[in-house]
């Protein structure tokens, strides 16, 4: 066998290799291709349109504005008092909701974990609010608040809560608790499933051996359920937190961001001024600073969760 032919069979050897790297390196994304594509078509390709916008002048009432105007929405927005409000009642929404929806779906969580009679009912029961589509709930509590129809005001009377009966959702100083009750009613139940398949996966083990060690069950919940329920914790909290940051259906249904823009939030207001106003360019713009904002919330809680189970 001469040089040449040794030579030959190595640059075949080579170039199947190399083809063989490069099959393997391709062959994934030709199977995830499909699915690429619909992300590109239904997200990205929106999503890059949408934050374009923020950049432009589009308002259907005033058709000849359209342009390029560069930073010009973003410098409106901070001179815009009603975007500072909003921005404000976001937040109270958000804590005030998330703070309620994680301590009841807990608390119900560890309750179904326990074996007792009607426990597939009750757990249909519990999980009801999460099936039930969002502008019906709106709608629904609108009308329990209504002192016409509803029950609520005359049940916040009896309890000395308020003076007589009235319509709270009328009343700049406590419009916004409306909407948020309505929220947390509605997301306990994400909360309850995801913490109670998580109570499940805890061996049962370690429970008994706490009881026979005699542990508390103060101490059994500190030293045990919760450092296993902590990575759930972490990961359902800044979804959730992130979810009910951009919902607006409830608002919008209940208030319609009223009165006097008392319970105006971000995503609320941002579908105020693209759909009512028809303005989309700045209604991008606003809804850009709501994604930056979600983003640096998201990146912070990801590096402190990172940190906190790395050691």
């Amino acid at each position: 066998m001469n040089s040449h032919t040794v030579a030959a069979k190595t640059t075949r050897s080579s170039q199947q290799k190399l083809k063989l790297v490069i099959s393997q390196l391709i062959e994934p994304y030709l199977y995830l291709s499909p699915a690429l594509i619909i992300i590109g078509l239904i997200i990205i390709t929106p999503t890059l349109v949408g934050l374009s916008y923020a950049f432009q002048s589009i308002e259907l009432l005033n058709p000849f504005s359209k342009g390029w105007v560069g930073l010009a929405h973003f410098e409106k927005m901070m001179g815009d008092r009603y975007f500072f409000k909003a921005l404000g009642n976001t937040l109270d929404w958000t804590l005030i909701s998330l703070f309620f929806q994680f301590s009841l779906g807990l608390g119900l969580a560890m309750l179904l974990n326990r074996q007792f009679g009607g426990r597939k009912l009750v757990q249909a029961l519990v999980f009801l609010p999460w099936a039930v589509p969002t502008f019906l709930s709106g709608l629904t509590w609108a009308w329990l608040f209504n002192p016409v129809i509803g029950v609520l005001p005359h049940w916040m009377t009896d309890l000395g809560l308020i003076a007589e009966p009235f319509n709270i959702l009328s009343d700049p100083q406590l419009a916004m608790y409306g909407p948020i009750l309505a929220n947390i009613w509605f997301g306990i139940p994400f909360f309850a499933i995801t913490l109670l398949a998580a109570l499940q996966s805890i061996p049962q083990d370690l429970y008994e051996a706490a009881g026979i060690d005699g542990a508390s069950p103060w101490q059994i919940f500190i030293k045990i359920t919760l450092p296993f329920l902590a990575p759930m914790i972490a990961i359902t909290v800044m979804l959730r937190t992130i979810w009910i940051a951009n919902f607006a259906d409830l608002i919008i249904v209940m208030t319609s961001g009223g009165p006097a823009n008392s319970t105006q939030t971000l995503p609320s207001y941002i579908f105020t001024t693209a759909y009512r106003r028809l303005d989309f360019g700045y209604a991008s713009a606003m809804a850009v600073a709501l994604l930056i904002l979600l983003m640096m919330y998201a990146l912070i809680l990801l590096h402190l969760r990172s940190k906190l189970f790395r050691g």
